[in-house]
């Protein structure tokens, strides 16, 4: 298995060595957004408005933290099951959206709209969320309060490991 350490945003050079089964870790800022905050960015996309972040220089982590509990950066920040993400994937990677993280299976018509698009989809193993929480340095709230969990969040995350699933 190769690992590569790769710091967001991505350079599309770093894109082109990447293979399926590949470890990686990432290191940058990123943004949690579940099924809501999808549904929301796709509506803003309908609209002609713009987004609140720039898809193309970060990364979506299908993921719900949980609370913060005393002394530490966050919650547990464990991947949810990215193939209800998929009726909302098309429009974001038409936009520029170019790194999902997430676990499980993606169905065909995404896969083919991720390589289409030159993007990449990224796998965290799951039950594994207070682990993957030890690699965020920073967390804050940044979009949507009302939704509490499933609200976007900004992460800066150092080695936050995952896989290469589709590239």
């Amino acid at each position: 298995m190769r690992q590569h350490n790769l710091l967001l945003p991505l350079k599309s050079e770093e894109f082109a060595v990447l293979q399926p089964g590949d470890k990686v870790l990432l290191s940058g800022v990123l943004y949690t957004a579940r099924d809501q905050a999808h549904k929301r960015l796709v509506e803003i996309i309908a609209r002609k408005s713009e987004l609140p972040f720039d898809l193309s220089s970060t990364a979506l982590f299908y993921c719900g933290p949980s609370p913060t509990p005393p002394g530490k950066v966050c919650g547990a920040i464990g991947p949810t099951t990215s193939s209800r993400m998929d009726p909302y994937t098309i429009p974001l990677l038409e936009q520029g959206l170019k790194i999902m993280i997430g676990k499980g299976e993606r169905s065909a018509e995404v896969e083919d709209a991720i390589r289409k698009h030159g993007a990449l989809y990224l796998v965290c193993c799951g039950g594994i969320s207070a682990l993957l929480a030890e690699s965020v340095l920073s967390f804050e709230l940044f979009a949507w309060p009302e939704l509490g969990a499933e609200a976007i969040y900004r992460l800066e995350v150092r080695d936050l490991p995952c896989y290469v699933a589709i590239c």
